[in-house]
């Protein structure tokens, strides 16, 4: 494995749908302008209650990618 230094941003996705499709919608919007994506760690997780019920989820996420060379 060859030695890599990266770059981490932190965003927050949301879903009315699941914590799963918050962090998906977040990943795949990060990738349309950032590049060689690695990894994420999911950092806090929280949602909007509507009428009694779960209205939708927001995900922080921390996402790390390589720096081009």
């Amino acid at each position: 494995m060859s030695d890599h230094v990266y770059k981490v941003v932190e965003l927050t996705g949301s879903s009315a749908d699941s914590i799963e499709d918050a962090v998906e919608k977040a990943v795949a919007r990060a990738s349309k302008t950032l590049h060689h994506l690695r990894w994420f760690e999911v950092v806090e997780t929280r949602g909007h209650i509507e009428n009694g019920r779960i209205g939708h989820w927001q995900v922080t996420l921390k996402v790390g990618f390589t720096l081009d060379e």
